[in-house]
Formats: C-alpha cells, sequence, structure tokens
C-alpha cells in the first residue's frame, strides 16, 4: 500500500474514535477513510505503537513520518505593500525544495520569490529548514505577515530575520518555536515602521547572541521581553539602540552573569523615564561604553532593589 493512504483524494466525512479503529482494519477502504481524517500526530502515534497497523499497512515508519511533515510545519501568509512588485523571501541556494509558495488561495505553487500584482502569498515550509537567518532581509515590500502555523522545533538561528522590513508595523509571534534557537541577533533591525511585537512565548533560553536585536525600531513604542530566559545570554550590545519612543522598559528577569558585551544597549533611547535592571551586573562585560549615552537625564534606572539617577555610578563591580 506505501504511503498511497494519504493520497485519497476523495472528500470524506467520517468521525472514528481512535479505540474503534482497530475493528475497522479488515476493510483497507475505512482505513483510508480514517487516516485522511485523523491529525497527523494521532495517525503517526497509532502507526508507531500499534503493530498490527503496521504490518497492515506494510510501510516503514521513518518514510511516513517524513511523508507526513512535510509541507505541514510551517506555513504564513503575506501581504505586500500596495500589492506592488517586490521580493518577499529570501531564498538561499539549495534549500529551494523546501519551500512552497502559493498565490491567490492556493490555486497553483509557483516557482518565485517576487510578488506581482494584486495577489496574497502563502509559504509553507518543510520541516527540514533549521534555520531563518536573513529569512526576510530587506524584503522592504511586506505589509503583514501572518505565522498560521509553526510546529516546527529544529529552527535554531533567527540571526537577520526581519532586517528592514520597513513596511512592516505589526508583528504577532506568539505561535512561534524558538526551543532551539541559540542567534537572534539582528533579529528585527531596523524595522522602522514597527510598532508592536507579541513575543509572549519566546523560548530564548538557549540563545546566546541578541546583538541589535531591536536596533533602530524607532517606532516601537511599547516591548515586554519579561519572559525572556537570559542565562546563556553573551551578547546585547546594541540591543535596543534607536529605540526612541520606549517609555519604560522591564528587564529585571535578565540574568546577564555570562555577558560579555552590553555596549550602547540603550544609546538613543531618548524616551526612557523608567529602566528596571534589578538582576544585572557586569562581571563578565568586557564592553559597557555608550551603554546610556543619548538617554534622557530624567531616566532612573532600578539596580539591586534601589533606583539610580542616570548621572550616577550604575554599577559597583
Amino acid at each position: 500500500m506505501g504511503c498511497s493512504c494519504l493520497l485519497v483524494n476523495e472528500k470524506i466525512e467520517i468521525y472514528i474514535k481512535l479505540k474503534d479503529i482497530m475493528q475497522n482494519l479488515k476493510s483497507g477502504y475505512i482505513l483510508q477513510k480514517i487516516f485522511n481524517n485523523l491529525p497527523l500526530k494521532k495517525s503517526l502515534n497509532l502507526i508507531k505503537y500499534n503493530k498490527k497497523i503496521k504490518k497492515r499497512l506494510k510501510m516503514n515508519i521513518n518514510n511516513y513520518k517524513e511523508y507526513s511533515e512535510k509541507y505541514s510545519s510551517i506555513e504564513l501568509e503575506i501581504l505586500p505593500v500596495n500589492h506592488n512588485y517586490g521580493q518577499f523571501i529570501n531564498i538561499k541556494r539549495g534549500n529551494e525544495k523546501y519551500y512552497h509558495f502559493y498565490s491567490n488561495n492556493d490555486k497553483k505553487e509557483i516557482k518565485r520569490n517576487y510578488f506581482k500584482k494584486n495577489e496574497k502569498i502563502k509559504i509553507i515550509m518543510d520541516y527540514h529548514i533549521t534555520s531563518f537567518d536573513n529569512l526576510f532581509s530587506e524584503c522592504k515590500s511586506i505589509e503583514s505577515i501572518n505565522f498560521k502555523k509553526f510546529s516546527n522545533s529544529n529552527i535554531n538561528n533567527m540571526r537577520f530575520m526581519f532586517y528592514r522590513c520597513k513596511s512592516l508595523k505589526e508583528l504577532n509571534l506568539s505561535n512561534f518555536n524558538t526551543d532551539n534557537v541559540t542567534d537572534m541577533s539582528y533579529m528585527f533591525r531596523e524595522c522602522s515602521l514597527l510598532q508592536k511585537i507579541n513575543l509572549s512565548n519566546f523560548n530564548t533560553s538557549k540563545v546566546t547572541n541578541m546583538h541589535s536585536m531591536f536596533y533602530g525600531c524607532i517606532s516601537l513604542k511599547e516591548l515586554n521581553p519579561s519572559n525572556f530566559m537570559t542565562n546563556n545570554l553573551e551578547d546585547i550590545g546594541y540591543m535596543f539602540f534607536g529605540c526612541s519612543l520606549l517609555n519604560e522598559l522591564n528587564l529585571s528577569n535578565f540574568n546577564t552573569n555570562k555577558v560579555i558585551n552590553m555596549e550602547s544597549m540603550f544609546e538613543g533611547c531618548s524616551s526612557l523615564n523608567e529602566l528596571d535592571l534589578s538582576n544585572f551586573n557586569t562581571i563578565k562585560a568586557n564592553y559597557t561604553g555608550d551603554m546610556f549615552y543619548g538617554c534622557s537625564n530624567q531616566l532612573l534606572i532600578k539596580i539591586k532593589g534601589k533606583y539610580k539617577n542616570i548621572k550616577e555610578k550604575i554599577f559597583d563591580n
């Protein structure tokens, strides 16, 4: 039978409880119905842990897993600015087969990475993808990105991911899987119209580099990185450089015990009134120059439970 059970085109509406599946094994047709209507994860588990089903299907579980996860790990929709021509994604040589583009509601797959007029693009990425390095870098024509699905935990690099996406105004990344990401440097750098980012479910426990992560986000009015885990961070230099509209920033959860570079971290944050650095220390930091350069003289910085004026010595070590 091979993988043919997944290729049946007939649309069937049938709901069979998992406990009843074994009763229907005598009919290959019924089996096809089951596996076309069950979620992929449940189908995989059924095959993986049930020897009778594996024998019946006469197929290799590894091949099945590869087939079933393909085209299903990450899905997103992109809209261009005023439906103009322009690049919407960067494809690295050799990775083209892992990206699949569809325009106008999946009518057909397209083989390009540029918009045409009056179209939206749906992108589906295979589970083989491991890096988002420069994925949307310099894609200035993108108006919005809707991440509809993100079940891939293989991604380890988001460096320069949205670099200079100068037309983006809002990003909802609440369903991002960042469990294995180690590099987020320059991720939102110079997204000059970006006003709001939802990072509520970001797992940053393995991230070592956030250098220039929000550099030049001059329209960003609020930011909540309170869920960030920073035990492995080494570089946060220029992280908020030029975020001139931020009024307050709570980084009380930041552990900087391993951080080497803090240079110009808040430089140019001229609207900051309050900055909570309760758990900051510079014990390993070799670079702290211009950390608060260009900040308001009214800025109050909370460190070790006490507020200090920017004119005072902030760190004791």
